[in-house]
């Protein structure tokens, strides 16, 4: 009987190592799983970021390029390079040309695709501020866009109100034109939104926001709007006076023949329309470069802010935006 138990303890104890052991191999095994997940991870995000900034440094030299072009007189309309959007592509097919570069069947399917758009193009907000009062016309500008939108009542005010907190204006200047952007930082007011996006901070939802997306923007300075890139919409809420149909004849002249000055569009627009060379413009300095990667089951998205000075290209905002896609 004795001998029994003890044949029966052993092989429980043995029973039980056995138990440890492919505990502790499965443990490691998975964290050895886990270490390489993450290890792809890295490169992958690595490999996104340099393809990006690649994406990046490319729609600089195309907007070099554009400024060389540009030299004589200025003038920045869709029938330029610039405004041909990359449609994806699969990214071996850009490193085709190089013999070193690996098979395309070597790597994951990864595609690029992107966009230049200017934002100048847009409502620039940064007109509201500034001064001790909101401008009367811009004020109406904002809420013929807010209505053509369809956006709920109050939007305009709300955005309004929203800035005017964030950008109170200094005392020392109640109408100068970078006021808005060179007030200091008050430590017990909001928080000043960068981007259209950030405008949520002020109550509105996001099907708002994309509403107004394609019409408005915040750029770190007033800026005039450029009539050659400008939706119809845009143009009609600019001006007193001039409704969406004279705006749609503008945008579908300016397509045979860009505006190569800003009286141009008067023959588009109604006689007693006045053109004011601050507000309007047939050219930019602010553009807004997206590129797009798709890696499997991901798509990264980055967004730049450039401002081109002369022919530096600067880099104002870099947002990117990581999204898991629906299978």
């Amino acid at each position: 009987m004795r001998r029994s138990t003890q044949h029966g303890a052993a092989l429980l104890t043995a029973m039980i190592i056995v138990t440890l052991i492919a505990s502790l191999a499965a443990g490691m095994v998975w964290q050895q799983y886990r270490a390489v997940q993450i290890e792809a991870a890295d490169r992958a995000r690595a490999q996104s970021t340099w393809i990006l900034q690649g994406a990046l440094d490319w729609a600089r030299l195309i907007l070099q390029e554009d400024a060389k072009q540009n030299r004589n007189k200025a003038v920045d309309h869709l029938g330029e390079p610039w405004a041909v959007p990359l449609a994806e592509a699969r990214l071996s097919t850009f490193l085709a040309a190089d013999r070193n570069a690996a098979s395309p069947d070597d790597g994951p399917e990864a595609f690029l695709s992107g966009s230049i758009e200017d934002a100048q193009g847009r409502y620039n907000l940064r007109s509201l501020l500034g001064g001790a009062k909101v401008p009367e016309l811009e004020q109406r500008v904002l809420e013929r866009l807010c209505n053509q939108v369809n956006a709920p009542p109050g939007t305009a005010s709300v955005i309004i109100a929203g800035l005017r907190a964030a950008f109170p204006a200094p005392a020392s200047s109640a109408s100068g034109p970078d006021a808005g952007a060179s007030a200091p930082v008050s430590e017990s007011g909001p928080l000043r939104p960068a981007g259209l996006d950030q405008l949520s901070w002020f109550g509105l939802d996001a099907a708002t926001l994309a509403r107004l997306q394609p019409y408005l923007v915040l750029l770190p300075k007033p800026t005039p709007v450029n009539l050659n890139t400008a939706p119809r919409e845009v143009i009609a809420a600019l001006f007193d006076g001039v409704d969406l149909a004279s705006a749609e004849r503008l945008v579908q002249g300016r397509k045979g023949k860009p505006l190569l000055a800003i009286s141009d569009a008067a023959a588009y627009l109604p006689a007693s329309v006045q053109i004011e060379a601050g507000r309007a413009s047939v050219d930019s300095s602010f553009f807004i470069v997206t590129g797009r990667l798709r890696l499997e089951e991901r798509q990264l998205e980055q967004r730049s802010l450039i401002e081109r000075q002369g022919l530096n290209m600067v880099v104002l905002a870099r947002e990117r935006i990581n999204q898991l896609l629906e299978r």
